[in-house]
């Protein structure tokens, strides 16, 4: 069996276009050219990528997280649509909480859709609990969102959390013939 090999990176200017092209399949819009600009150049944002060169849609993922004093506010956690359910959401999500951790952040929280399950149920596998509800917080639609919170991110048990999540999200990309390379 052929593994399709995955790539995650930090995003940079030259990938503005994939950047929008994703934003775009996923929610719509939701930020413009200059917002994505703005989190390219803040020392305080990391965007990761998550690419592989076999898709025609080379940036199949990304996920971005502003640090704020011990935090890491995860404000963007995207997989294109084709590629719903096959762990690369994980793969994002373990990525960003990595680096939050090699960043010697604390705490990563985030807020998400009521009605999105899927989401609500992957944050929680990696151990977000529900910490409080924004009312009416989604402009388009008026839904509320959960406020999810993780802590322990410095604790030395987090280290071997995530060795335990690389091989769990190794093994649920390789379902799929993906390879996380690095």
């Amino acid at each position: 069996m052929i593994s399709l090999e995955l790539k995650l990176q930090l995003l940079t200017s030259k990938d503005l276009s994939a950047i929008l092209e994703l934003d775009q399949a996923c929610f719509g819009g939701l930020w413009t050219m200059e917002g994505y600009q703005r989190e390219l150049g803040s020392p305080n944002s990391d965007l990761i990528g998550l690419f592989s060169s076999i898709s025609q849609t080379k940036l199949l993922g990304m996920g971005c997280f502003w640090s704020i004093l011990e935090e890491a506010h995860i404000t963007i956690l995207a997989v294109h649509p084709q590629y719903h359910r096959q762990g690369l959401g994980q793969a994002l999500l373990y990525s960003l909480l990595q680096t939050a951790s090699d960043r010697g952040l604390e705490r990563a929280t985030l807020e998400v859709r009521t009605s999105n399950l899927a989401a609500i149920s992957l944050y929680q596998k990696f151990g977000f609990k529900t910490a409080g509800r924004r009312r009416r917080y989604y402009q388009d639609n008026g839904e509320d969102a959960l406020i999810l919170w993780r802590s322990d991110l410095q604790q030395p048990q987090f280290q071997a959390t995530l060795t335990d999540w690389h091989i769990k999200v190794s093994q649920q990309l390789s379902k799929y013939s993906w390879q996380l390379l690095g």
